[in-house]
C-alpha cells in the first residue's frame, strides 16, 4: 500500500495542492449552500413581514372607516364575512380571526359552503400571546416539504381595546427555490470539475518546477565521487532555500577535493614507502650471499693454490648469478612502475594466444577455442604478457600435483572477448583472496608478487576486467574479459 511518508517531495507537493483545491471547492460549495439557504429564509421572513404589515393595516382601516357595524367581538364575523376573502386573495395569505378565548370567528381557509375545520387556539398559544411584550408571536412549521409561517396578534378597536385575535398564515413552497439551487449546484459542479482538472495540470507543472532544482542537486550528489573531479552546481533561478543548499553542496565539493588531494598524496607517499621497503628487502636478499662469498673468498684466497682458477671461476659465477637476480628485480619493478601505454591494433586473439603458449613445453597445457578467428583492437605484446603470466602462475600452482592439468579457453560475443585459464592446483585460500592482485603479495617462495598486479593494470587500462574463482585443494579459474573495440 502506498505510504505518503515514503513519497517523493514532488508527489507530496502535487497531492497537497490537489487536496487544497479539493477542500477549498468543497468548503466553497458548503458555504454557498448555507448562504443560499439563509438568504432564502431571510427573504421569506421579510416577505411575510411585509404582507403581515399590509394585511394588519388593511384590517385596521376596515374597522376604522369602512364598516357600519359596531366594532366589538360579536360583530367581527359579520364585518369580515366577505371582506376576509378579498384581503386574503390580495395579500396571498390565509387569514383567521378568533375571539379572545381562541374560538374561530372567521377564516379565509373555507368558503360559505364548507364546514370550518380550523381548530380553536390552544391555551398555551393564548398564554404565550398575552405574556409576550410585543403581544405578537411567530410560529414556523413544515409539513410534507411545505413550510408554514404563522403570526398571532391582537385586533384592537379604534380605542385600542382588544376585541379579537388575528392569525396570518403564509405558505412557503420552496420547490422552485430548491430546483434553482440544484441547477446552481450542477453548474457550479461543472465549474469545479474544470477547475479541478486545471488545478491538476498546474499542480503537476508547479511541483515539477519547484522540485527541478532539488532533482538537479540530487543527481549531482549521486554522481559525486571521491577520486574524481566533481562539478559544482550552478542554477540561474532558484529560491533562497535552494541557493543555501547549493552553496552548502559547492562548499562540500571544495572540501572534498581538498581531502581527496590530501588522501591521494598520503596514498602516494605510503605506496612509495611500501615500494621502497619491498625494493630494499628484495635487494638485500642477493647482497647477503654476495657478502658471504666475498668474505669466504678473502679468507681462503691462496695465490699458490693450483686450483685457484677454478675457485675464482666459481666465485665469479656466484657473483654473476646474484647480480642477475638484482637486475631482474630492478627490471620487474621498472615494468610495474610504468603504466602500459594503450596501443590498439586489430589482432586475431586466437592466434596471439596460441603464440603466447608456444614457449611452454608442458604437455598438460591444453588450449580450446570454438572459433578460428576472434578479432579485437588490443596490444599484441600486452596480450601475450597477460597469457604468459596466468599460465606461468598456473604451472607453479600445479607443481606438486601428480596429474597436473591446465586449460586455456577463448570465446567471444558481439562486444567482448573472454579468456579462461583454469588449473587443478592447490587453489587459493579465503584468507588471501582479497590480496591476490596486491602489487607486493605472493604465495610463492620466490618472486616479488608483481605479475598479477601488473596484468590487472593492463586489463583495466583497456576497460576490461579480471577475476577468479578458486576452491582450496581443487584448483583455480582466472577469467579475463576484454572489449573488442
Amino acid at each position: 500500500m502506498f505510504k505518503l511518508k515514503n513519497a517523493s517531495l514532488r508527489i507530496r507537493i502535487f497531492l497537497s495542492m490537489i487536496l487544497l483545491v479539493l477542500l477549498a471547492s468543497i468548503l466553497i460549495l458548503v458555504v454557498t449552500v448555507i448562504q443560499y439557504d439563509e438568504q432564502t429564509k431571510d427573504y421569506n421572513i421579510q416577505r411575510f413581514e411585509r404582507k403581515e404589515a399590509t394585511t394588519i393595516e388593511t384590517i385596521n382601516l376596515e374597522l376604522t372607516n369602512k364598516t357600519s357595524y359596531p366594532i366589538n367581538t360579536k360583530n367581527l364575523a359579520m364585518i369580515f364575512q366577505e371582506r376576509i376573502y378579498e384581503i386574503s386573495s390580495i395579500n396571498k395569505l390565509n387569514i383567521s380571526i378568533f375571539d379572545l378565548h381562541g374560538n374561530l370567528l372567521a377564516s379565509s381557509k373555507t368558503n360559505a359552503f364548507e364546514t370550518i375545520k380550523t381548530k380553536p387556539l390552544s391555551y398555551e398559544a393564548l398564554n404565550e400571546l398575552s405574556q409576550n411584550s410585543n403581544h405578537k408571536i411567530l410560529k414556523t412549521r413544515e409539513e410534507e416539504g411545505v413550510g408554514y409561517q404563522s403570526s398571532f396578534t391582537y385586533i384592537n378597536d379604534p380605542k385600542f381595546k382588544r376585541i379579537g385575535i388575528l392569525e396570518l398564515q403564509f405558505t412557503q413552497d420552496n420547490s422552485e427555490i430548491e430546483k434553482e439551487l440544484q441547477e446552481f449546484i450542477q453548474r457550479l459542479s461543472i465549474v469545479y470539475v474544470l477547475m479541478f482538472l486545471i488545478a491538476i495540470v498546474l499542480a503537476y507543472f508547479l511541483s515539477s518546477y519547484i522540485t527541478r532544482s532539488i532533482q538537479t542537486i540530487s543527481e549531482r550528489m549521486q554522481q559525486t565521487r571521491l577520486n574524481e573531479r566533481n562539478e559544482k552546481i550552478i542554477l540561474d533561478s532558484a529560491s533562497s532555500e535552494i541557493e543555501i543548499l547549493v552553496d552548502a553542496y559547492n562548499n562540500m565539493i571544495d572540501k572534498l577535493e581538498e581531502s581527496a588531494a590530501k588522501l591521494a598524496k598520503s596514498e602516494r607517499e605510503q605506496a612509495w614507502r611500501e615500494m621502497a621497503k619491498q625494493v630494499a628487502h628484495e635487494i638485500k636478499n642477493p647482497l647477503t650471499p654476495m657478502r658471504l662469498s666475498v668474505q669466504s673468498f678473502e679468507r681462503k684466497f691462496n695465490p699458490e693454490d693450483k686450483n685457484i682458477k677454478v675457485k675464482l671461476a666459481e666465485y665469479s659465477q656466484t657473483l654473476i648469478q646474484q647480480i642477475d637476480v638484482m637486475s631482474s628485480i630492478a627490471s620487474a619493478f621498472s615494468d610495474f612502475a610504468k603504466m602500459p601505454s594503450q596501443k590498439k591494433e586489430r589482432i586475431n586473439v586466437v592466434s596471439v594466444v596460441k603464440l603466447a603458449l608456444d614457449i611452454f613445453n608442458e604437455n598438460f597445457i591444453n588450449y580450446h577455442s570454438s572459433e578460428d578467428e576472434i578479432y579485437a583492437n588490443l596490444d599484441k605484446t600486452q596480450l601475450i604478457r597477460i597469457v604468459n603470466n596466468l599460465v606461468k602462475n598456473a604451472t607453479q600452482a600445479t607443481e606438486l600435483e601428480e596429474n597436473p592439468s591446465i586449460n586455456i579457453n577463448v570465446f567471444s560475443d558481439a562486444k567482448k572477448v573472454t579468456i579462461l585459464v583454469s588449473d587443478n592446483g592447490k587453489g587459493i585460500s579465503k584468507e588471501v583472496e582479497d590480496l591476490i592482485f596486491e602489487p607486493k603479495f605472493t604465495t610463492k617462495t620466490s618472486g616479488m608478487g608483481l605479475g598479477l598486479g601488473m596484468i590487472k593494470n593492463i586489463i583495466e587500462a583497456y576497460d576490461g576486467n579480471i577475476y577468479f574463482e578458486s576452491v582450496l585443494g581443487e584448483g583455480t579459474v582466472f577469467t579475463v574479459i576484454l572489449p573488442k573495440e
